[in-house]
């Protein structure tokens, strides 16, 4: 069985996570996913947003979690990690050593993704 680590916060719920999920568990039956949602601050983005960042990190993790189980994708379990995705990271892994197969990590298109301009993928 393999497991892969979902790295994810504002496309937690996005129709294209979900799709690529359900596309690496039908390549391999028994594929499970864990969703570490970092604790990132989004309030650039929603200025109204009165929630800590960990807080709406927490509900944004059981809400995605629960949408994709209802798609079919088996999500073992949903975890907030520290607000930095790269520490989030490193602290799952490190937590649970050998567990993890591959890492998905979703971000928005190039232009718009704060993740894509750190260097996320490259970096983890």
């Amino acid at each position: 069985m393999l497991t892969h680590l979902v790295v994810a916060h504002q496309t937690a719920e996005s129709p294209q996570l979900t799709n690529r999920l359900k596309a690496l568990a039908a390549s391999n039956q028994g594929t499970s996913f864990v969703l570490l949602v970092p604790a990132t601050s989004i309030d650039q983005v929603t200025p109204a947003v009165t929630a800590s960042p960990r807080q709406m990190a927490g509900e944004r993790a059981k809400a995605a979690s629960s949408a994709l189980q209802a798609a079919g994708v088996n999500v073992t379990r949903s975890v907030v990690g520290d607000e930095d995705p790269l520490v989030a990271i490193a602290d799952e892994i490190g937590a649970h050593p050998g567990l993890y197969q591959g890492i998905v990590i979703s971000t928005f298109p190039l232009g718009l993704s704060k993740w894509l301009r750190l260097d996320l993928p490259h970096q983890a």
